[in-house]
């Protein structure tokens, strides 16, 4: 496989990374991540019960969670889109090992990436097994992001033109990395809010229920784990419980929008970083109108979904200008 093909099979494993993220959204605030009971299959079936035959067998089998096909149907196809992500990325390895001699090309990235899918899908089953434990579904969020992250850093690392950086970019690599950091953590808040249903905690804005800074209880809002075999779907937290993690979250919006500001007017200042200083405006702004959206239209699916997208391309936009900002500056003599 030559290096421009290589580059491609990345770019497909990327975007199909995306198309995973944004319907694994959709199955999460649809309340089908319990569509099917079992894993991988679907009520003991490679695809979902079809005929009313199969639905009352499996309705027979699985009392306690009967057959509701539009759910079953979501789930089973985020499965196969992850299932076709995980042979990509394990072809993606194999070239990788095959090129291992080609100059520039990674190894240990494409094996940490197949190490990574292979994780992800115990964190799948264990969302289904463990009934949408809070931890559980987060970490699993996680993951998708992470592999979304490293398949956007092998793809500036394999694209055939090399990327050069200035001395003033190097400098951007500090203010870069922080500003990163406070996505990744304002990204992990807004998982927390999901997983435990914590969106319409506070249905105006700016207040919270009419006031400024409502009763809330962050110990038990923010409680990783509270044991096994407790059935999460729909949420397990009082309201004050869910309003610590959605302020929270809000606070993390105006700590972002403050790093992101400084970051962006650093981006202007530095010749050659424009484009990138657009391209991260313009997502941030979306960012913001989607959240707010959420809260004043009360959570409409497809917004939701698009707030889930968007941070996924915040975080891919980030990592591609650390890559731009990392770069050995090239020496004159």
């Amino acid at each position: 496989m030559s290096a421009r093909a290589y580059h491609r099979l990345v770019l497909i494993a990327l975007c199909l990374t995306l198309i995973v993220i944004v319907l694994g959204a959709w199955v999460r605030l649809t309340d089908a991540g319990l569509g099917c009971p079992d894993w991988p299959g679907c009520y003991g079936e490679l695809t979902w019960p079809k005929t009313e035959q199969s639905i009352a067998e499996a309705n027979e089998r699985w009392a306690h969670r009967p057959v509701e096909t539009g759910k079953a149907v979501r789930e089973m196809v985020h499965r196969y889109f992850a299932g076709a992500l995980g042979l990509l990325i394990l072809a993606i390895a194999i070239f990788a090992w095959r090129r291992r001699r080609e100059p520039g090309q990674p190894v240990a990235l494409p094996f940490a990436l197949l190490g990574l899918i292979i994780f992800q899908a115990a964190l799948g089953m264990w969302t289904v097994t463990l009934l949408l434990k809070p931890a559980i579904v987060l970490s699993h969020l996680i993951g998708g992001l992470l592999t979304f992250t490293l398949l956007s850093w092998l793809y500036w690392r394999t694209r055939p033109k090399t990327v050069q950086t200035t001395l003033p970019q190097r400098r951007l690599r500090a203010p870069v990395t922080i500003a990163l950091v406070v996505l990744i953590m304002q990204i992990m808040l807004g998982g927390w809010v999901s997983t435990n249903y914590a969106a319409l905690a506070c249905p105006d804005f700016p207040t919270c229920m009419g006031q400024w800074w409502p009763e809330q209880n962050y110990s038990e809002g923010f409680t990783i784990w509270r044991g096994i075999g407790v059935d999460y779907e729909g949420g397990v937290l009082d309201q004050p419980s869910r309003m610590a993690i959605h302020v929270a979250h809000r606070i993390g919006a105006l700590v972002v929008i403050a790093v992101f500001g400084w970051l962006l007017w650093l981006l202007t200042r530095t010749e050659g970083m424009g484009r990138w200083a657009g391209v991260l405006g313009a997502l941030l702004v979306t960012q913001i109108s989607l959240g707010l959206a959420n809260i004043l239209a009360g959570l409409p699916l497809a917004v939701a979904v698009a707030h889930n997208g968007v941070a996924a391309l915040l975080l891919a936009t980030m990592v591609s200008i650390l890559f731009h900002t990392s770069r050995p500056v090239e020496r004159h003599r």
